[in-house]
């Protein structure tokens, strides 16, 4: 190579070639072997300072010489000033600006100190990602300036943080908003600037492949909100260092590999001094394959949201419903599961059915329809933390509504139906095979095309051979059979 080049590190490795070195000689380093290139300088945007960048995006830019010409007397002498309405009508659009958006504008630094603060004061939120950013130190001189400065995003930069002297707390004293995914920062680091950050409620720190290595003290002690998400290497047992921040209300978790969650400062069924403030909790995208860690989530106290998709426990041939079910019944405080609402008719479907499937084996553990004999093995009370809860709400369940447990396999989803329409005596008695999972609605649709008579006129009920001269409603469209505890040899009633 003749002449000057600059070696580049590119965010996307795939637009390079190499890792940095040429001919066996090292030039500088790459986080990844086909991360880097060399470029020559003329082809190299060394980006504007962040006031540039705010006139360039909202197109503020300096006024013509010819707009705008004026007398006015300075002292003794007349001036002719150019421009002059202009550059007010311009300096007051900046002083005005509140939201600021440069995402993508190749800002790489504060500019000229005191600038800003002359211009633009009254900021409050700034989006500042996918910048040329490359140090903390040019965020503060930023920040520094802006008194009233609430939201920050510097999303992709690749910042170097510092490891030193953490920022003065006045630099951020109104930041309540901070998001810092794809910027490298390490669990370290983040500790070391939290010092500055005196008011924090939402920290964003995604895609930074963070350890969790030690408990935040006396820091971000008023954050609410924390997403860890796409972190590979945060596991469960980091967890416990971040499960006393006192204030912390949603914890993001997806994507983090996470196979097991565990409380282990309270015995099943007790309530977890840990994460005492935690009401919204994602996890999906992880390794949970084991029920244990459902049960576990029981523990925390002010759980209301969760969010448990693409995991091992809820993919593959298993019935999505069914599963709902399960958690709703193995977390009593639960209000929203995978962003739906748990309406007290579900809960109570749930829990009724959860008594019903897991009898048999109550009754094997040592269960008992007598209240002072239903003492059932430790084994089964750790599986089933809150079965003997439904037994002091719904009552012990009798031997005839006992079932096995199956398999999650569509043969035992299934349900042998009987289908009368007791207002046509003419119409043939029918037998059908329908999912369980099959939502009223559907079976309406079905019924419909069987029966040629439009599935709004259709009104649903069921008989069962273990309820004698009862007959329940299926009133609500959105449920599925399961919900209504419908099970095989059972009579479907319809009228129109």
């Amino acid at each position: 190579m003749f002449g000057l080049w600059l070696g580049v590190e590119w965010d996307n490795p795939q637009r390079g070639k190499h890792d940095g070195s040429h001919e066996g000689t090292i030039y500088f380093k790459c986080r990844h072997p086909t991360g880097g290139s060399f470029v020559r300088p003329n082809r190299v945007n060394f980006g504007v300072d962040f006031l540039t960048a705010v006139k360039n995006r909202y197109g503020l830019e300096k006024p013509k010489e010819e707009d705008g010409n004026e007398m006015i007397v300075i002292g003794n002498k007349t001036v002719e000033t150019v421009g002059f309405d202009s550059i007010k009508k311009l300096q007051s659009q900046l002083n005005k600006l509140q939201e600021v958006s440069v995402w993508g504008s190749a800002v790489c630094c504060a500019g000229d100190r005191g600038k800003i603060a002359q211009t633009c004061p009254n900021i409050k939120r700034i989006d500042l990602s996918k910048n040329l950013l490359s140090e903390w130190d040019e965020v503060t001189l930023i920040a520094d300036q802006l008194k009233y400065l609430g939201v920050l995003n510097l999303s992709e930069n690749k910042l170097k943080f510092p490891c030193d002297s953490p920022s003065p707390s006045y630099t951020f004293s109104a930041l309540k908003i901070l998001v810092l995914n794809r910027t490298g920062i390490t669990w370290t680091e983040v500790l070391w600037c939290a010092q500055g950050w005196p008011v924090l409620e939402e920290l964003y720190l995604a895609s930074n492949n963070i350890t969790i290595s030690e408990r935040p003290t006396d820091i971000l002690q008023t954050l609410k909100l924390l997403d860890l998400s796409n972190n590979h290497s945060v596991d469960g047992n980091q967890l416990f260092l971040i499960a006393y921040l006192p204030r912390l209300e949603q914890l993001v978790l997806s994507d983090n590999r996470i196979s097991t969650l565990h409380f282990p400062d309270v015995e099943i069924g007790c309530k977890t001094s840990m994460f005492s403030s935690l009401q919204y909790l994602v996890i999906n995208g992880n390794q949970i394959s084991q029920w244990s860690s459902i049960n576990e989530l029981d523990k925390l106290k002010s759980l209301q949201s969760l969010s448990c998709t693409h995991n091992p426990l809820t993919e593959g041939n298993k019935d999505l419903q069914t599963i709902r079910q399960l958690i709703i019944a193995k977390i009593g405080q639960l209000k929203i599961l995978n962003k739906c609402e748990i309406l007290p008719e579900e809960r109570r479907g749930a829990e009724l059915d959860y008594r019903k499937t897991f009898g048999s084996e109550w009754k094997k553990a040592g269960g008992h329809q007598d209240p002072d004999k239903n003492k059932p093995n430790n084994e089964f009370i750790i599986a089933h933390p809150r079965y003997q809860l439904f037994c002091l709400k719904y009552g012990a369940p009798e031997d005839g509504e006992l079932k096995p447990q199956q398999p999650f396999m569509l043969k035992n989803q299934l349900l042998t139906l009987t289908i009368k329409c007791p207002n046509q005596p003419n119409q043939k008695v029918l037998v059908k095979q329908l999912p369980e999972s099959m939502t009223i609605q559907k079976v309406k649709g079905f019924l419909s095309r069987l029966l040629k008579v439009p599935g709004s006129e259709l009104k649903l009920s069921y008989e069962s051979p273990k309820m004698e001269g009862k007959e329940i409603e299926l009133e609500n469209d959105q449920q599925p059979l399961q919900f209504y505890s419908v099970e095989s040899g059972d009579c479907v009633l319809v009228r129109w």
